[in-house]
């Protein structure tokens, strides 16, 4: 399947979903789940009805919200209309939304509850390029403009739009300007992040290729969609045929990996810390012998190393640890789990080596923003592509030097067209030689695996 822009996806997924579901949400304590086609037709309503509203190419759209479908829906009814969207934080400060949603010059505001819309409704009443604002929920939202609406204005108007999206689909170039991510800095206000169709496809392309999963799989989904690291792999896994589930909240995130026993998901060390440290107060309350073999499990964890050939005490003492406790960790994590994707901060190498001891594998990614995101991850594709401690080898479409005073150079198709409204800015990271300056400093260690060792 040739995806080289995101909305190729909706077009291009029949052969790997079929009826599959792409997208579910819990709702009323339920799972509701979406088809491609429902996916695909939601898309294209929305489409219509901001071709109906006077949008053009080229205009701007925030989405300020939670994970959910309906996120997708406005992402790829944009996508295919030659219209960029912009995701913005649910928690950032009211300065931030006034910074981003004024420099971004939205026409729209999509949020998805009641609590956001009054939040937001000040702001937007201050900033003229703004026309409406639109609430994703539907329940207990006071009457407020909601999405529904222009999914029912599509379908009004749909038949006076198909051949002029058409026309705006079919030439729609991958290098053309698909999403604006706002990126805080160390200081001063957040810079707008251009990125283009081919930036998120040249990076999901490479990374189809690196991780042992399979259409039919099942994705839980948490990290915030607004995030560029998350947002990537959403499109990975409608690539590759992967049903996503959204978790509800964060609060709830091992009740669903219960229930829904996913094939992957992907976290911020952060998260895995909290995972393991609940799995060690568990091993803490045990006595006795089961305590003894506890804490001897998750010692020769720690051991654990890429390639164990050679060590057959070893192997045979985790084979032991396996059956005996680490099996319990799994079936913790529903007991289906292929990898875990760790990106976002730097994972301590104690964590993926009990980690994958414990038969649950953990792969360490590095990116930015600006590089749509992956730069280098381990995984296992190949033979010794893994080394704990390192945050892989860099993508195969992606070239990497190492600057005189360590830092971190890329040069490849993930790299982003710059900041939105600042050359000075875009001039200061992108040198004259095209080389992306990351602000990491690091090495790479047996010429392949990239290392970061600083902040510059």
């Amino acid at each position: 399947m040739q995806i080289t822009r995101t909305f190729d996806l909706l077009h291009k997924g029949g052969d790997v979903y079929g009826t599959r579901p792409v997208l579910a949400y819990k709702h009323n304590g339920s799972w509701k789940t979406f088809t491609l086609a429902e996916y695909a037709e939601n898309a294209t309503l929305l489409s219509y009805a901001f071709l109906e509203m006077g949008l053009e190419r080229g205009d701007k759209v925030a989405t300020i919200s939670n994970n959910r479908p309906e996120w997708n829906f406005v992402d790829m009814g944009l996508s295919q209309a030659g219209m960029v969207h912009v995701p913005i934080y649910p928690t950032i400060s009211q300065d931030e939304y006034r910074h981003i949603l004024r420099h971004s010059d939205a026409k729209i505001v999509f949020v998805s509850d009641k609590m956001l819309y009054e939040k937001l409704q000040p702001i937007v009443n201050e900033i003229d390029s703004i026309k409406n604002m639109y609430v994703f929920s539907t329940t207990n939202t006071n009457g407020y403009p909601n999405w529904n609406e222009l999914r029912e204005l599509g379908i009004s108007v749909g038949n006076k739009y198909a051949d002029k999206l058409k026309q705006i689909s079919d030439s729609i170039s991958p290098d053309e300007l698909v999403s604006i991510i706002y990126t805080s800095g160390t200081t001063g206000l957040s810079k707008g992040v251009m990125l283009t169709h081919n930036n998120f496809m040249s990076n999901v392309t490479v990374c189809l290729r690196r991780y042992p999963l399979l259409a039919g799989d099942i994705a839980l989904s948490f990290l915030p969609l607004c995030h560029v690291f998350e947002r990537m792999v959403n499109y990975y896994y409608q690539a590759k045929g992967i049903s996503i589930y959204y978790a509800e909240s964060m609060a709830t995130i091992g009740d669903n990996i219960k229930e829904l026993k996913p094939h992957i998901f992907v976290a911020v060390p952060r998260v895995i810390e909290k995972v393991y440290d609940k799995i060690i107060a568990k091993g803490k309350d045990l006595t006795g012998i089961k305590k003894q073999l506890f804490f001897w499990a998750v010692n020769l964890g720690y051991r654990y190393k890429e390639n164990n050939n050679g060590r057959p005490l070893y192997n045979l003492q985790l084979k032991i640890a396996r059956k005996l406790i680490f099996s319990k960790w799994s079936e913790a994590l529903g007991g289906r789990l292929k990898l875990v994707i760790s990106g976002g901060a730097a994972l301590q190498p104690r964590l993926a080596r009990v980690f994958w001891a414990a038969g649950i594998p953990l792969y360490e990614g590095y990116g930015l923003t600006e590089t749509s995101p992956v730069i280098a991850s381990n995984h296992t594709a190949e033979p010794n592509a893994l080394m704990f401690g390192s945050v892989g080898t860099v993508l195969e479409n992606i070239n990497v030097k190492i600057a005189d005073d360590g830092e971190i150079l890329m040069k490849g198709p993930s790299l982003m067209l710059g900041y939105y409204k600042d050359t000075e800015q875009t001039d200061q990271v992108i040198d004259s030689e095209g080389w992306f300056h990351t602000g990491d400093i690091g090495h790479l260690e047996k010429d392949r695996f990239l290392v970061i060792t600083d902040r510059k």
